[in-house]
């Protein structure tokens, strides 16, 4: 088990000042920090092997075409994929899942069904808008439960959704707002005894807690390495083998072809396929390191950190006068989103910039639910496995400060 204000250490960019406080950085929903191992990672590759991968037969191009693909095998082992030809390197959760949307979309017609939830990311729902309008296939939502979401999916709904004309099912892990953890084993069986496909947005849970597709049983799941201690710029898309085989690729040039003459061209199989042009090498590894990082501190270690530091959240951030928490009471991710009436999200993360705490405030892209919510936006408080209780403390005595500018 490790002491995580040691793991502190790691991470340089969290021993500075920020407005002449220490700072206190509760904003991992939208990025993490990164620790030495992954700069490390960054600095060698730049120093010693920066060349471009794939075809080169000089010393520099095997070297980084080995490191380009060792990642990709490290990042297939801590998925669990059963391949390393599974996993496609993207920029992000936002273009991996553009990809199936696009590539699988085009299977999709009139009278099929698309199936969303309504805690979906913008990225989880404007590409499928987008594949919905280009095939004439009907998008659906799986509603939630209470007036702040506390009660999760109505999975009574999805039963009388989930029917044999929906084609894809794409759905988040655990909610970028509310902090809601939808059972995704639960929900990929349901939709494969359908013949649904299934699509996860694991942007907040890769890092956070172990993520095995096998066991959770999916056909795609996307996520990005900024988000769990990798570089910026760098993503990836699971996707089984089997239905990978099937798809045409979404871009097209260098590096995925087989053959090309004047009147056409010849795809490679997955995952060259799918990664035209020169890829993030540099990403790649350094995504690689931070899989590495991450499990020489036990995923399962994380998680229990991370809900333990939003139960601590939720609790005493439920003490502050005027506040509407949002999400479930229970279980949660390592977020907490609140309100407060007559005070705007900006104001209070501008004054919790005063204090030195880094909080995160606006519509989260999750605007559709935002409004069913009966909200312009929220604050959100996001924690990752640097963060500490006593930080949690310094957040709530910033609030009461704020509450007592504007309110008395």
């Amino acid at each position: 088990m490790p002491s995580w204000k040691d793991v502190r250490a790691d991470f340089p960019i969290l021993h500075q000042q920020v407005n002449g406080r220490p700072l206190v950085y509760l904003d991992n929903g939208a990025t993490t920090q990164k620790p030495r191992a992954v700069i490390d990672a960054l600095v060698r590759y730049y120093e010693r092997d920066n060349s471009n991968v794939h075809r080169g037969l000089h010393t520099l191009s095997m070297r980084a075409t080995d490191a380009y693909e060792g990642a990709r095998a490290r990042v297939a082992k801590f998925v669990n994929a059963a391949d390393p030809a599974e996993i496609i390197f993207t920029r992000g959760t936002t273009e991996s899942i553009n990809l199936v949307a696009r590539s699988y979309g085009g299977k999709l017609g009139r009278g099929d069904v698309i199936l969303c939830t309504e805690m979906e990311h913008h990225s989880n729902l404007v590409p499928w808008q987008q594949a919905a309008k280009a095939s004439g296939a009907t998008l659906k939502f799986v509603p939630f439960i209470g007036a702040n979401a506390e009660g999760g999916l109505d999975l009574e709904a999805l039963d009388r959704l989930l029917t044999p004309q929906v084609k894809v099912f794409a759905f988040t892990h655990i909610s970028n707002t509310l902090g809601t953890i939808n059972p995704v084993a639960e929900l990929c069986r349901r939709a494969r005894a359908v013949g649904a496909v299934t699509v996860i947005d694991a942007a907040q849970s890769a890092g956070h807690a172990p993520l095995d597709v096998r066991l959770l049983g999916c056909d795609f799941l996307a996520f990005s390495g900024h988000k769990m201690c990798g570089p910026t710029g760098i993503g990836v898309l699971y996707g089984r083998f089997a239905l990978l085989d099937q798809l045409s690729p979404d871009e097209t040039g260098g590096g995925m072809v087989v053959s090309v003459d004047f009147e056409g061209a010849k795809w490679k199989p997955a995952p060259e396929r799918f990664e035209a042009g020169t890829p993030n090498v540099a990403g790649a590894i350094g995504l690689g390191a931070a899989c590495d990082y991450l499990d020489s501190l036990d995923r399962v270690a994380i998680r229990q950190h991370d809900d333990e530091l939003a139960r601590v959240a939720y609790e005493k951030l439920a003490t502050l006068p005027g506040i509407r928490l949002i999400g479930p009471t229970g279980e949660r991710g390592g977020l907490v989103s609140f309100a407060f009436e007559g005070v705007h999200a900006h104001d209070v993360v501008t004054f919790a910039d005063e204090d030195g705490v880094a909080l995160r405030g606006g519509h989260h892209c999750n605007q559709p639910l935002m409004r069913k919510l009966g909200l312009t936006s929220t604050t959100r408080a996001s924690f990752y496995l640097y963060n500490t209780a006593e930080e949690i403390d310094l957040l709530v005595a910033s609030l009461r400060r704020t509450l007592k500018f504007f309110i008395g």
